[in-house]
């Protein structure tokens, strides 16, 4: 493996957790606590993107992004990783290719909030993201109607499973996509930034 890379072997279920991180915080940390108890994780990789291709203006310095994160997130089973810029992707679905093509063997499960559920059809590929990998939702606040109500959800329906089935996400065949309602946490990047709360982003 790459110097910088994770280290992860065949068989191992690891979530992915993907975005800006700009800045990390609680809920987020939230989020992976509840994916890696109830998906059955082994492991879970913060990706910390260069950029969202959705969002008009840049985040903070990645080095003050990853260092946040990796102050929020303090878990010996979470990796908070820049693979992203090392591997030179920009959207998931390119990444989710790459990370496959150099992991054999290791169960990867995309996670994200009902949010980006909502507007995953937005997203680059979002049809091939779905048919590649498994894909956890978690609740946030004010989505649950709009995420299961969203393109996605309705396109892959049949894919969906039960909440109660959730540990065998990661060993299931993509499209297989599983939501999950959660204790949910109001933390949110932009109200941090927007309450001048997040000096990595001045």
């Amino acid at each position: 493996m790459k110097q910088g890379f994770p280290i992860a072997a065949p068989g191992m279920a690891i979530g992915l957790l993907g975005g800006s991180f700009d800045p990390a915080h609680e809920g987020h940390a939230h989020l992976t606590r509840e994916a890696l108890k109830r998906f059955r994780l082994d492991r879970v990789w913060w990706l910390v993107s260069p950029g969202n291709p959705l969002k008009p203006n840049g985040p903070a310095p990645l080095t003050a992004r990853m260092a946040q994160a990796r102050v929020v997130m303090r878990d010996p089973r979470v990796q908070v990783t820049d693979i992203e810029a090392r591997l030179g992707t920009r959207y998931t679905a390119d990444t989710l290719g790459r990370l496959t093509a150099l992991y054999p063997g290791v169960r990867f499960v995309w996670l994200m909030g009902a949010d980006n559920l909502a507007e995953l059809h937005r997203w680059h590929d979002w049809r091939g993201i779905m048919r590649r990998v498994p894909v956890g939702v978690l609740a946030r606040p004010g989505q649950r109607l709009a995420a299961q109500c969203s393109r996605a959800a309705q396109m892959f329906a049949s894919g969906r499973l039960p909440a109660t089935d959730a540990p065998l996400l990661a060993r299931l065949q993509p499209p297989a996509w599983c939501y999950l309602d959660m204790p949910m946490l109001a933390a949110s990047s932009s109200a941090l930034r927007a309450r001048g709360l997040w000096r990595g982003a001045a």
